[in-house]
């Protein structure tokens, strides 16, 4: 098996866990996203709610091994752009670290209600309110635009089937649409609209992973854009 294929191949493993661990952070994670977060420790949640902690920091690992795998291969057709797309991802990255943070205050503050101290509710939805709006800009804004870029790149060098890479283009312009419109409240963050306009990114990540595990890159291609 060449360096290549190899390569190939842990970029869709890493798609595939970034895929799964996301949403299982998302899951676990409701107890202190809801309006009885302080409750989330005298519910005995404390331990759920770290396990999506450690759900979300597979995530960050496997952004950032995303990010680091594809430049090589991008910048040999676009220095810029492939740079361009790494410096979005890895803020994508920063973001949803922003994002634990925030989970991890809200736990917290739920310890000491358990304790019997008293805490600031407004506290607790401004941290709510954080991890929110880094939800939009770093799940949504910031993965749109690396998507587009590393997609239009193995569109132009046919690394991977053109109709594959094109979706790609079409599901990072929605992902940031989708962005858009929470920013601006046309729609909810949890809302079926913005589920139906966000979620084919998801689709499209799980469909590379998959051709990259079983297929990898194009190599008659690969070496082309090497030699250039």
């Amino acid at each position: 098996m060449t360096k290549d294929r190899m390569n190939g191949m842990i970029l869709g493993i890493l798609y595939i866990t970034a895929a799964v661990t996301s949403i299982i952070a998302v899951i676990l994670y409701d107890p202190v996203l809801s309006e009885q977060w302080y409750m989330a420790v005298g519910n005995g949640l404390e331990l759920q709610i770290l396990m999506g902690v450690l759900n979300e920091i597979a995530l960050i690992v496997s952004m950032i091994g995303t990010a680091v795998l594809f430049y090589p291969y991008l910048r040999h057709w676009n220095e810029h752009i492939a740079l361009a797309q790494f410096s979005f991802r890895f803020m994508e990255t920063v973001f949803v670290a922003i994002g634990t943070v925030s989970i991890l205050a809200l736990l917290q503050l739920s310890i000491y209600h358990d304790a019997g101290q008293l805490i600031n509710d407004d506290t607790g939805y401004m941290l709510q309110a954080v991890h929110q709006w880094i939800f939009i800009l770093g799940p949504n804004l910031m993965l749109g635009i690396n998507t587009f870029m590393y997609s239009y790149i193995l569109f132009r060098t046919r690394l991977i089937p053109r109709p594959l890479a094109g979706f790609g283009m079409i599901t990072a312009i929605s992902v940031f649409i989708a962005g858009m419109l929470e920013m601006f409240g046309v729609v909810e963050q949890w809302s079926t609209a913005k589920a139906l306009i966000a979620l084919p990114v998801g689709v499209y990540e799980i469909s590379l992973a998959v051709w990259l595990i079983a297929k990898g890159f194009n190599r008659q291609m690969l070496e082309k854009l090497k030699e250039n």
